[in-house]
C-alpha cells in the first residue's frame, strides 16, 4: 500500500468546458481522486499561477488544443501528502512545485514523482508556483537563444508582466543594460525595481519607440529584443535593433502576430529567433535539465523572484483569468487556497 499523510479521496478541480472569449466556460466541480500508483505522489495544492497560454487555451487559440473538457493550469506549488512505496524523494510533507502542459488548477493532484521539483527556500507558496515558467522562458530566450553578453543592450517589451520582469532580472544578472517598455510609468516602476536602467512608456504609441531606443543607445539600437507582445511593438523593434542583433519572439500578447520583411534582416544583419522554453527542453532533455537547474540556482539566490501582482482565492479562477487578460496586474496572477491543511505524516499498511 502507498505511504500516506491524510491523503485526499476527492478533489475539486476547474474544468474548461467550452472555448469562450470571456472565460465563461470555466466550471468548478469535484471528482474522486485516485491513490498513488508506482512512482507517483499526491500533492495538496496551495497555490497555482496563471500564464498567458492559459488564456489562449481557454479561447482555443493556443497551439496545444486539449479535447474538452480539460483541467487547465501549467504550474502550481504545494505539499506532498502521499507517496508510492520505494520513492527516495520527495518525502511526505516536502514543499514542491509542479509544471506541466495542463492540470494544475485543482486542489489536489496525483502526478509522477519525476514531475515535481523542490520549492525554492524562502519563497511563499504563490512565489513558488509563479516563478518556474517565466524564469525558464527568460533563461532559454536570453542564454540559449540570444546568448546575451555582458555590456549588450537588452530591450524588454511587456516589462511589467511576469515574463518581462523575469527577463529584466536575468538581463541585469547577465550584465546587460536593460531598457524596459510598457504602457504606463506606474507599471514600469516594477521593472525599474527589478533592475532595468531605463524605462520607455509607450503612451505615444509604438512609433515613438524607435526614437527613444536610438536616443538611449547613441543611435546604435538594441542588441537583443525580448518581445512577448508582438503587433505594433514588434514592428517598431525591427527599426531599432542593432547590427547583428537578435529579435526574440516570445509571444503575441497584443493579439497581432507581426511579420518581417525579408530585406530587413539582410540589410541590418539581425536574426529573428523563436522561444518555446518547454519545447526546447522536450527536444533536448539534457539541456532542458540544465536549464531547470540554472533557474533553480538563481531562484535559490533570490536573483529570479517573481512579483505577485494579484492574488485570488481558488474559487475565483474566472476573475483571475480576466485580471490577466485585462492587463490590470503587474507581474504574476495567482490563485490560492484560503485554508491550507499541512498533513501530518502517518503510515498505512
Amino acid at each position: 500500500m502507498p505511504t500516506t499523510a491524510d491523503p485526499a479521496d476527492t478533489r475539486r478541480r476547474w474544468l474548461c468546458t467550452a472555448l469562450t472569449d470571456d472565460f465563461s466556460g470555466l466550471r468548478l466541480g469535484a471528482e474522486p481522486l485516485r491513490r498513488c500508483a508506482a512512482g507517483e505522489v499526491q500533492l495538496q495544492v496551495h497555490a497555482a499561477a496563471l500564464n498567458f497560454p492559459d488564456l489562449l487555451m481557454a479561447r482555443g487559440l493556443y497551439q496545444l488544443k486539449p479535447p474538452l473538457p480539460f483541467v487547465p493550469g501549467l504550474e502550481c506549488a504545494g505539499v506532498v501528502t502521499a507517496a508510492a512505496p520505494g520513492l527516495a524523494w520527495p518525502r511526505i510533507g516536502e514543499r514542491v512545485v509542479y509544471h506541466a502542459q495542463g492540470g494544475a488548477f485543482a486542489d489536489a493532484l496525483v502526478v509522477p514523482a519525476t514531475a515535481v521539483r523542490a520549492a525554492p527556500a524562502g519563497f511563499d507558496d504563490a512565489e513558488a508556483a509563479a516563478y518556474g515558467a517565466v524564469a525558464l522562458t527568460a533563461w532559454v530566450a536570453l542564454v540559449r537563444r540570444a546568448q546575451l553578453q555582458p555590456g549588450e543592450v537588452l530591450l524588454v517589451h511587456g516589462a511589467s508582466g511576469g515574463t518581462g520582469l523575469a527577463a529584466v532580472q536575468l538581463g541585469r544578472h547577465l550584465g546587460a543594460t536593460v531598457i524596459a517598455t510598457g504602457r504606463s510609468a506606474a507599471r514600469l516602476q516594477a521593472a525599474l525595481a527589478a533592475g532595468a536602467q531605463h524605462a520607455v512608456v509607450l503612451d505615444s504609441g509604438a512609433a515613438a519607440l524607435r526614437s527613444a531606443v536610438l536616443d538611449l543607445t547613441a543611435g546604435r539600437g538594441a542588441d537583443v529584443v525580448f518581445d512577448p507582445v508582438g503587433g505594433d511593438v514588434f514592428d517598431a523593434s525591427l527599426r531599432c535593433i542593432a547590427w547583428g542583433g537578435r529579435l526574440l519572439v516570445v509571444g503575441f500578447a497584443s493579439g497581432r502576430i507581426g511579420s518581417v520583411p525579408a530585406n530587413l534582416p539582410l540589410i541590418k544583419g539581425f536574426g529573428v529567433l523563436g522561444v518555446r522554453a518547454g519545447e526546447y527542453g522536450r527536444r533536448d532533455p539534457v539541456r532542458g535539465a540544465q536549464n531547470r537547474q540554472a533557474v533553480e540556482a538563481l531562484a535559490a539566490r533570490g536573483l529570479l523572484r517573481p512579483h505577485i501582482g494579484a492574488r485570488f482565492a481558488f474559487e475565483q479562477l474566472p476573475e483571475a483569468y480576466r485580471a490577466l487578460a485585462g492587463g490590470t496586474a503587474v507581474g504574476k496572477v495567482v490563485i490560492e487556497r484560503l485554508q491550507k491543511q499541512v498533513a501530518t505524516a502517518s503510515t498505512t499498511s
